[in-house]
């Protein structure tokens, strides 16, 4: 597994299993003016922030993560020194490839719509893998949107041994807002 798919994954389950006592799907609406999104978690969410070296760089991430029924529901956002779509899909595609190191798998892709807070949408991805993750190499599927926007490449994640109702899969994705 590369440095960073470990870093990014050690980061998701490590923040998630700090709120593993919360109820099964309470769902709250977070929000981040300074990353520039909204989501619905299904518990009160941890937070996290570290430095990744992705694309060649050392950039800030930061997590918000909250795990319910086994299940961790995420919200990674890396920010870029500056506005640069070059370097924004650099490290979205950087994010999709240790998203499928992190299962030992190749992943399903298709093109998402990212919706903005303002009632527009911007390109994203939607990735699903499935495969052994770990040391343990336990089954793990892995869904995320990833998308660019401005100075920020948002990752949305599902991460499970065993996927989620679609309905709370559906709340989860579909509450993403960027600003």
């Amino acid at each position: 597994m590369g440095r960073l798919s470990s870093v990014v994954l050690q980061a998701l389950l490590g923040v998630a299993l700090i709120s593993a006592c919360s109820p099964a799907y309470n769902w709250r609406t977070v929000s981040d003016a300074a990353e520039g999104y909204a989501i619905d978690l299904p518990a009160k969410p941890t937070v996290d922030e570290r430095q990744v070296a992705i694309a060649g760089q050392t950039l800030p991430m930061h997590v918000r993560a909250a795990e319910t029924q086994h299940v961790v529901f995420a919200i990674a956002v890396v920010d870029l020194p500056r506005d640069d779509a070059a370097l924004g899909q650099t490290v979205a595609d950087d994010l999709r490839r240790a998203l499928a190191r992190n299962v030992s798998a190749s992943p399903v892709e298709h093109a998402v719509q990212v919706p903005l807070a303002t009632g527009a949408a911007v390109p994203g991805v939607d990735i699903v893998a499935t495969g052994a993750a770990g040391d343990a190499h336990q089954q793990r599927t892995i869904h995320a949107w990833i998308a660019v926007r401005g100075r920020h490449v948002y990752q949305a994640a599902i991460i499970a041994a065993r996927v989620p109702p679609q309905d709370q899969s559906d709340q989860f994705f579909g509450s993403l807002k960027l600003d």
